[in-house]
């Protein structure tokens, strides 16, 4: 397929925002003409037209807002004459909805967020509404397929999202626990995340004493920013244990490397592309069981529940414990990251998606 494409984002932190970017810089390499819609500031965190999309802005924000109909308005102006359009979000997809944008497709890349009061009901309306009139619906996990399908979506199947690259380390394993300050001896203990609810990152604190209670003992580390950092670091600060505030870290590679058991204590989670990263560097990973983590990692992660600290601490304290287990881990993430979906699988599928509905 030779068209123009309008990719359609809100306001995006991370995983979103990465991967419109690389699907986008993917289909101009097929010779597709792409315009991307969002937020101002997604244009300033992902640099769409430095890969040669056309980018303007539209403000897309988070949640439901009185100035929807307005960016209604805009979006129909903007995307006039496109040959397709595909919105990121449940947000965004309803809005290309409202405007009456086709043929749409739409991919879902969270579950919806555990609010009250008057946004709680407004989340089932934007999936009924995007799963109604949407041509195809993408899920990035099996439970958000079958959200969708349970909302009237009459084609709804999982997204493939690209595995991210970190490169190799550029300082490795020994220099990299050096400038953390961990004794070759000392375990490391690694996550990132962004500090923000969904992580779940309460549970790793309160797992650390459990996970401390060792010789000797391990180091945990926490590498990411965002709004629940002061929280967070308070309570690090009061624990008996040995918790590393990172903050924001370039240097992923060298963190991966230089670790001995990746964490993730997620409330949700999608293909979680830190997982992907994780894997990637061949390291054991402990995470709870929730969003796309079950369909796409079971016998290759230790899971499990989410929001249990005592479970988690013991899943962790088994990785470190038990060498025979660890070495198996990291054989199974090996051969795991060796079938992750690249790139080019991510726009081929999405390609053959667009072909479907246009020449359907």
């Amino acid at each position: 397929m030779n068209g123009r494409i309008a990719l359609v984002v809100g306001t995006s932190t991370g995983g979103v925002g990465r991967h419109v970017r690389s699907l986008g810089a993917g289909l101009v390499r097929r010779g597709m003409r792409v315009a991307v819609l969002g937020p101002a500031s997604a244009e300033r965190e992902f640099g769409f037209t430095r890969e040669g999309m056309r980018f303007s802005p539209v403000p897309i924000g988070p949640s439901p807002s009185w100035s929807d109909p307005g960016v209604v308005m805009r979006l129909r102006a903007l995307v006039r004459g496109a040959d397709l359009v595909h919105a990121h979000g449940l947000r965004a997809g309803a809005l290309c909805a409202l405007a009456g944008l086709a043929p749409l497709v739409v991919t879902a890349h969270n579950a919806p967020p555990p609010v009250r009061g008057p946004l709680a009901a407004a989340y089932p309306v934007l999936e009924r509404l995007v799963a109604l009139r949407a041509e195809v619906v993408l899920g990035v996990s099996g439970d958000l397929v079958r959200r969708l399908r349970a909302a009237g979506a009459r084609d709804a199947r999982m997204a493939v999202v690209a595995a991210p690259s970190t490169g190799a380390p550029f300082n490795g394993r020994e220099a990299t626990r050096a400038d953390l300050g961990v004794l070759p001896e000392r375990p490391l203990v690694l996550t990132i995340a962004r500090l923000a609810p969904q992580k779940g990152l309460d549970t790793l604190l309160e797992a650390v004493p459990l996970i401390a209670d060792r010789r000797p003992e391990p180091v945990v580390a926490i590498a990411g920013d965002g709004p629940l950092w002061g929280e967070l670091h308070d309570t690090a600060a009061e624990l008996r244990g040995d918790v590393r505030m990172l903050g924001h870290r370039s240097d992923v590679a060298d963190l991966l490397a230089a670790a001995d058991v990746f964490c993730l204590t997620s409330q949700w989670e999608g293909p979680s592309l830190v997982i992907m990263e994780a894997l990637r560097a061949g390291l054991p990973v402990v995470s709870t069981r929730v969003g796309g983590i079950p369909d796409l990692y079971t016998g290759t992660v230790l899971m499990v529940p989410p929001g249990d600290p005592r479970a988690f601490a013991a899943a962790v304290g088994r990785v470190l414990d038990e060498p025979g287990l660890a070495e198996d881990l990291r054989s199974r993430s090996r051969r795991a990251a060796a079938a992750l979906p690249t790139e080019d699988d991510a726009v081929e599928a999405a390609a053959a998606v667009y072909k479907a509905v246009t020449q359907g």
